[in-house]
C-alpha cells in the first residue's frame, strides 16, 4: 500500500489509505480503527509518519482521538438550520437518524434563573417540571437536554416521554408551541457534561438554549442543550439588505 519509490510522501501516501479507511463499511459511524502500532507495522511505516497522517486527520474533524481508549471515526455531523426551527425529534427524522435515548430524569425542582425570569414566576415560591435526557443516535449519545416547563402547564412528570414532547402539549393540553428564540454559544465541557457525552473534560462543546413560546405568545419551555461540537452543525442563511 506504501510505495516508497513514489514522489508523494509517505505521510501523504498514509494519510490517503486512512481517508478510505474511515469511509469503509467497518469503520464508518464511530467506529475505532486500529491502534498505531497495528497500523505502523501493517503499512511498514514508522510511528511518527503515520501519527502526521493521523493528526491531519483530526485536525479536519475525521477522526477524534481520546487518551486511554484509541482513535475513532467522528460520526458525520448532524445539521440544523434556523430558518424553520424543529424540536430535536422532528431534525433527527428529517434527516433520517433514529433517535436513541440513553437517559431519561423526571424532577420537580425550583427553576433556574433564565427559566423563572422567562416564564416571570419567583424561583423560589414555586417548583417546575424538568426533564433531563441524554440523547443522540445508536451507541452514540452526542446531547444532553435539560427542560423546564411553565408551571401553569399541566404536565406532572407522569406523561410518557417516549413520544416527542411537542406532540404530547398538542394531543393531551391542546398546547401548539410555535416560536423559539435560540442563543448558541460555545464553552468548555464541565465534568458533569463530559461524563455524558464522553468526552474529555474541556473539550469545547456547542450550548444551544431555546426560550419556546406558544402561538399566543405564552412561555411554555426553557431548554438547554450540551452537543458535542464534532457531530453537530447549526447553519444560519440570511439575506442582506442595503440601508437606506
Amino acid at each position: 500500500m506504501i510505495d516508497r519509490n513514489s514522489n508523494t510522501p509517505l505521510h501523504k501516501q498514509a494519510e490517503i489509505y486512512l481517508r478510505e479507511l474511515i469511509v469503509s463499511d467497518k469503520y464508518k459511524n464511530g467506529k475505532l480503527i486500529p491502534n498505531e502500532v497495528e497500523l505502523s507495522e501493517q503499512l511498514n511505516i514508522s510511528r511518527n509518519t503515520l501519527r502526521q497522517a493521523i493528526n491531519q486527520l483530526v485536525n479536519e474533524g475525521l477522526l477524534i482521538r481520546k487518551r486511554g481508549i484509541g482513535t475513532r471515526v467522528a460520526i458525520n455531523n448532524i445539521y440544523s438550520e434556523a430558518n424553520n426551527w424543529l424540536s430535536f425529534s422532528q431534525e433527527m427524522k428529517v434527516l433520517g437518524i433514529k433517535v436513541e435515548n440513553f437517559e431519561l430524569h423526571i424532577s420537580k425542582q425550583k427553576p433556574s434563573p433564565e427559566a423563572s425570569t422567562f416564564f416571570s414566576v419567583n424561583e423560589n415560591d414555586i417548583k417546575v417540571l424538568k426533564i433531563e435526557r441524554l440523547r443522540g443516535k445508536e451507541d452514540f449519545p452526542f446531547v444532553y437536554f435539560i427542560s423546564e416547563f411553565n408551571p401553569a402547564i399541566p404536565l406532572d412528570g407522569s406523561e410518557n416521554f417516549n413520544v416527542p414532547l411537542y406532540d404530547i402539549l398538542k394531543n393531551e393540553y391542546q398546547i401548539i408551541v410555535k416560536n423559539s428564540r435560540e442563543e448558541i454559544s460555545a464553552a468548555p465541557a464541565n465534568d458533569f457534561i463530559a461524563s455524558k457525552l464522553e468526552v474529555d473534560t474541556g473539550t469545547p462543546i456547542l450550548v444551544r438554549k431555546r426560550f419556546v413560546s406558544d402561538e399566543n405568545g405564552i412561555p411554555v419551555e426553557f431548554n438547554i442543550g450540551w452537543y458535542r461540537a464534532d457531530s453537530f452543525t447549526y447553519k444560519i442563511e440570511s439575506s442582506r439588505k442595503e440601508l437606506v
